[in-house]
Parts: structure tokens; C-alpha cells; sequence
């Protein structure tokens, strides 16, 4: 514990600008000096009830204001937070507490059901409900009842995030964990931090999932600042409109079915909201079809756009600045400072000379060496220099510029040739009816695999596949153009919003091998 008060903590906001509201959830708020104060009740609580520094704490929420509580208490005790997806089932939950050791369990669910099962099969100490009293837990007002104690926290409490995967268990990843010599770290933060600053921007809307790295980051970075936090619990498109309207937002970062959910609105929804408070719309997490980049810099303004792309295993690597949108299309932009980006073959082969596609490597300050409770990384995904294996494919162009063309897992080998989803799944989203599509390879007796796309089409729409098949024979050779189309509803997807074509492939190759 000590006096001294950390720079662009919830314990400075309070001290420097306590009447100003820290966040906005719905119809509840909160202040600095009353987020600081319910994080020291928090505190006292969970210290009173045998949390000490180092524990690993687990939060299973939606996006909400006790989010920021907890982990303003928990930075106060020094403790870590484990991100837990509260869409889990009870055995899958029950295996992230497990391996990581998690000493407690802090859910917002309605139901009690499966965390209770989940927490008893981990022998879990202590577990808090925030929504409804059980037996087990307990209840979130019940820790209010304790005197405050003030308590200063010396740094953010630390994040732990189990990564999705496609084969076998999640792994756990200690999130931003320095590789490197501390000068050296401070020199990437401030580059990366560096394309997020917009001047004069107060207000941030936030509405990633708090299990995923890029929701803690972005209300970590958000508390930096002193901004004012606008929270949704989940994502709904005319909802974001609607915030960005109420509360003059200058900050939004999201993944790219937000954007596409948004340009799918109709032409009258959209007119009705102004978002001429947005500053900075930021997107990554997945491909961004060029379309829809085109579709933001026009909705948004031309110089609000920033791309970004980077891993749980790596953090970010490369950023897509509003300046470089028109003059380098379909880029992920530019590396950060100690940022290394090398192209290689399937044998690990560096790439030479720049434009050629293949798989990508990448070297940052806070690049992983092993996965939580795991050996030491293999020279298979981390090499003796540092470098990571992304499992995504791309080139970098004679200006340094990072493209990103597909993952090597979704790579579809069809008469011998190499065919990348992305670049299909780019000419279908042109289509004037489809809201998004996935491209996937099944199996062909005569040529390895054959091109498929699923085509999820927007509300309203009508198209066959006859009009999609035609329109592709406009834009691609007939190597690359799909052999069936078939039309979904929806496409399954996880929490951050990817389509799991895993979902979709394997009814097709169930007792057949793949090469992947």
C-alpha cells in the first residue's frame, strides 16, 4: 500500500476532477470520486474475505459499470483478472477456473445454474453474484456493507485471457507481459498509444466483450486518459447510433460485423441519428472488406478511420492511420516502433523480395514465450529470434505496408493452386443484397477441394445464386469463383463477432484428413 497516487489511476481522477463523470451505463453513472469509492469498498470486501495480491480473480460480465469497480478494486490488492466468457458452459467455464487457479469467481448472470456447477467442480473459494442472491454467493450489495478503506493502486491489475483456438483447449495468455527491456516497452506503448490520441476527445463508447483483450484494453486506456466511458452492455447497431447521438462520443473501436451491421441499416434509420461528434471510429479483429472501410470513411468522415491489427499472443502490431485509407487500400498499415513483421514459406523460409504472399512472423516487446500453466513455445510457433507465428497470410509492399490476406488455416488448395477466402469473400460483400458471406474449401474427388460461400444476405434483400454466381464471374477467375452458394440466416459466430467457418466446414469433412 502506499500514499502516492498513480498518474491516470481511478485514484487521480478522483483527486484531479472528482465531480466529472468517469462512466455512463443506460440510466446509472458514475463519477470519479464514486468509482473510486466503490472500488476501496470492493477492496476492503474481497481483502476481508481472503483475496491477497496475486490472487487470479475471474469475471464473467457483460460490458457494465461494476466492470470498472472490480478491476479498480482489484488493481488496489494487486490482483489479476481472468476474463470468462459468460455465453461458457459449465464445463467449459469450470475448465478456465481450473487451470488458471482462479481464488475467485464474480458473475452478473440471471441464472445461477451453471456457475454454480462450474464453481464447485473448480473448488472455487469465494464467489460473488452480482444480479441474483444464491446459495454459494455472494450477493454484490453484501460487500457494500463494510467501512472504506482508501487504498492506491501501483499499477492496472493485471489481465489474463484464455485464447478461443481452433483444435483443443483454450490457452491462457498473460496480456501485455514485457519480452523485453523496459526502455524498449515504453517506446512501443507510446507509439501505439500515439494513434489513438485524437486532441480534445472526451467521450468513448465502449461495447467489446470484457473477456476479450480488446475490451479491458480499451477502458484500461479510456481510465488513462480521464475519459468519460459510454457503456453498452451488448452491441446493437441503431443503439450505437443512438449513444453516439445522446452523449456527443468522440472514440468508438469495434470488430467489422459491427460496421456491416451498422451499413446494413436502412437508408432512414441511419439518416436519423448525427454522429458528427465521432473523432475516431477504430476497427480490427478481422479482415475489413475494403467496401466497408469505403462505407465508414463515408459515414463517419473521412479522416476519422483507423485499422488495427494485432493478436492476444502479440498485442498490436500494425496500425492503419485515417491518412493512409485512400493512398494504401486494403493495407493494416504500418508496424510500430520495435514492431518486426517477416513473410515466410510453410517451411519457415524467409520470403524475399517484399510483395510476395505467404505466412506471417511477428516480433513486439510484449510477444508471449508460453501459454499459461504450459512448456516453453515450440521453434514451430516461436522461433529462436522471437518471432511468433501468427497463422495469418499476407505481404508487405516496398513501403513497409502490412497486408493481410487470409489465415493459413482457411487457405483453400483447389487443383493445386493456392485460393485465399478473403479475397472472394471481399468481391460477394460488393454485391448490393449480401450483408457478409464466409468462404470455405470441401472436399473434391477430382481437384482437391472446391470453393463454397455461405451468403448471409441483408434484411429486405433477394438474390440467388444464379445473381451472385454471375457477379463473381465479373471479378474472378474461374479458379476462384464458387462452385455452390448457399444461403443462411445467420453465420455462426463467437463473442468478438468472427464467423467460426470450423462450424461450417466440418459436416463436409468429417472421416475425410485435410491438409490443415
Amino acid at each position: 500500500m502506499t500514499d502516492e497516487i498513480r498518474p491516470g489511476s481511478i485514484e487521480y481522477w478522483a483527486a484531479q476532477t472528482p465531480d466529472v463523470l468517469a462512466c455512463i451505463e443506460g440510466e446509472r453513472s458514475l463519477t470519479w470520486r464514486d468509482l473510486n469509492a466503490r472500488a476501496n469498498r470492493v477492496a476492503e470486501a474481497l481483502h476481508q474475505a481472503g483475496v491477497e495480491r496475486g490472487h487470479i480473480v475471474a469475471l464473467s460480465m457483460e460490458v457494465r459499470l461494476e466492470w470498472l469497480v472490480i478491476a479498480g478494486a482489484l488493481a488496489k490488492l494487486g490482483c489479476s483478472i481472468l476474463g470468462v466468457n459468460w455465453r461458457l458452459t459449465d464445463e467449459e467455464t469450470r475448465y478456465l477456473l481450473s487451470n488458471s487457479g482462479a481464488r475467485v469467481f464474480i458473475t452478473d448472470a440471471q441464472d445461477l445454474a451453471v456457475a454454480t456447477r462450474a464453481v464447485q467442480a473448480a473448488q472455487v473459494p469465494l464467489a460473488v453474484s452480482i444480479e441474483t442472491p444464491g446459495e454459494g454467493f455472494l450477493h454484490w450489495p453484501e460487500l457494500f456493507e463494510v467501512p472504506e478503506v482508501a487504498r492506491q493502486s501501483l499499477s492496472e491489475a493485471s489481465l489474463l485471457i484464455y485464447t478461443s483456438g481452433t483444435t483443443g483447449r483454450p490457452k491462457g495468455v498473460a496480456v501485455g507481459t514485457p519480452s523485453t527491456d523496459l526502455a524498449t516497452l515504453r517506446e512501443y506503448l507510446e507509439s501505439r498509444d500515439a494513434v489513438n490520441f485524437v486532441e480534445g476527445a472526451r467521450v468513448q463508447l465502449v461495447n467489446m466483450p470484457m473477456h476479450h483483450a480488446s475490451g479491458p484494453n480499451q477502458i484500461r486506456s479510456a481510465i488513462r486518459k480521464g475519459h468519460t466511458l459510454v457503456l453498452q452492455r451488448r452491441f446493437d447497431a441503431e443503439g450505437v447510433l443512438a449513444l453516439i447521438q445522446k452523449h456527443r462520443v468522440d472514440l468508438w473501436s469495434g470488430v467489422p460485423t459491427m460496421f456491416k451491421r451498422l451499413a446494413g441499416l436502412a437508408p432512414e434509420v441511419l439518416a436519423r441519428y448525427d454522429v458528427s461528434s465521432i473523432r475516431r471510429v477504430s476497427v480490427g479483429a478481422a479482415p475489413v472488406p475494403y467496401a466497408l472501410k469505403l462505407w465508414m470513411l463515408s459515414h463517419f468522415g473521412r479522416d476519422t478511420l483507423l485499422e488495427t491489427y494485432g493478436s492476444t499472443e502479440t498485442g498490436m502490431v500494425c496500425a492503419m492511420l485515417p491518412a493512409m485509407q485512400e493512398r494504401k487500400p486494403g493495407s493494416s498499415g504500418l508496424p510500430f516502433r520495435h514492431v518486426s513483421v517477416e513473410v515466410r514459406t510453410a517451411h519457415h523460409e524467409h520470403l524475399q523480395p517484399v510483395g510476395q504472399i505467404g505466412e506471417l512472423w511477428v516480433k513486439t516487446p510484449i510477444t508471449i514465450k508460453q501459454y499459461l500453466n504450459e512448456p516453453a513455445l515450440g521453434d514451430d510457433v516461436l522461433d529462436a529470434r522471437g518471432f511468433f507465428r501468427t497463422g495469418d497470410v499476407g505481404y508487405l509492399d516496398e513501403d513497409g505496408y502490412l497486408f493481410i490476406t487470409d489465415r493459413v488455416k482457411d487457405m483453400i488448395i483447389t487443383g493445386g493452386v493456392n485460393v485465399y477466402p478473403a479475397e472472394i469473400e471481399a468481391v460477394l460483400q460488393r454485391h448490393a443484397a449480401v450483408e457478409d458471406v464466409a468462404v470455405i474449401g470441401i472436399p473434391d474427388e477430382d481437384f482437391g477441394e472446391q470453393v463454397m460461400a455461405f451468403c448471409q444476405l441483408k434484411a429486405g434483400r433477394v438474390a440467388g445464386e444464379a445473381d451472385l454466381l454471375a457477379h463473381c464471374e465479373q471479378h474472378l477467375a474461374s479458379y476462384k469463383r464458387p462452385r455452390r452458394i448457399v444461403f443462411v440466416q445467420d453465420l455462426p459466430r463467437n463473442a468478438m463477432g468472427k464467423v467460426l467457418k470450423r462450424e461450417l466446414r466440418d459436416p463436409y469433412w468429417t472421416g475425410k484428413e485435410r491438409r490443415v
